[in-house]
């Protein structure tokens, strides 16, 4: 994909990959960025970097799960600041937590956003791109999305239903010129992620790491793109070998049964 004099939309974009993800395809020549969140503030800061690298950057403060608000703000800024060529469904969030100890309301808020947030999105600009012929999609899962683990149920649910979502997509808008693509990276380390009860010896990866794989695979047409060997090893060992696997997870799983909140 060639990013100059295109346009792309990442939400999620105040904080974590979202943000790396937008500071990295201004590096990259994209001409205009329209960042989306829930934070104004932190938009706003986003903004100022993205221009500061020579793109234009718009600030879209919106709630996913509002579709009927979401709706209005992309057929307005489509309408004035002309297609939208790159989507980038970055917006996400888990609650770690035995599943014997899960609370529903923090289930309905991850289907919520992780689900109905990208399938809100993803429909509105989908049908603007199919009438232009033109456009690609990303959306973000996760290595969780292909390897479910212990303390995090709902989350691997909705990551494994992204990648569902991502394949039926991909044969579906092929006939409009439409691509569309999973990103799956393992641990980011973020803001959010500090109290996170982690699985031991899984090693992180910065935000900007992620970026840069996603932004470098944008000119392949990959159905899938895993970051870091850790997740290329994870996913063949749960071709190969999937008890041993398993029994792996268990084994490094967290045994404190303390609840943590981290983005994607």
């Amino acid at each position: 994909m060639q990013l100059t004099g295109k346009t792309a939309l990442i939400t999620g974009a105040s904080r974590g990959i979202g943000r790396a993800i937008a500071q990295e395809l201004a590096q990259q020549g994209m001409q205009r960025v329209i960042l989306v969140a829930r934070n104004q503030a932190r938009l706003l800061e986003v903004a100022a970097e993205i221009e500061g690298f020579g793109a234009e950057a718009i600030v879209l403060p919106l709630d996913l799960t509002q579709t009927v608000e979401v709706n209005i703000a992309i057929a307005k800024v489509w309408k004035h600041h002309g297609p939208i060529h790159l989507l980038v469904n970055c917006a996400g969030v888990a609650h770690q937590s035995p599943f014997l100890q899960t609370k529903l309301p923090k289930v309905q808020e991850e289907l919520s956003l992780n689900l109905m947030g990208i399938y809100s999105m993803t429909h509105f600009l989908a049908r603007r791109m199919a009438s232009k012929k033109e456009g690609r999609i990303v959306n973000v899962s996760s290595l969780m999305g292909k390897i479910g683990a212990p303390t995090m149920a709902t989350y691997s649910a909705t990551k494994f239903a992204i990648l569902g979502f991502t394949q039926a997509l991909r044969s579906e808008l092929a006939a409009y010129n439409i691509k569309v693509t999973a990103l799956l990276p393992s641990l980011t380390e973020t803001d959010m992620t500090r109290n996170t009860q982690r699985f031991r010896w899984v090693a992180s990866m910065t935000p900007e790491k992620v970026a840069k794989v996603l932004v470098n695979s944008l000119a392949k047409e990959s159905p899938e793109i895993l970051v870091g060997w850790q997740s290329h090893l994870a996913v063949l060992g749960n071709r190969i070998a999937p008890r041993v696997l398993e029994w792996w997870l268990q084994l490094t799983a967290p045994k404190d049964n303390r609840r943590a909140k981290q983005p994607i």
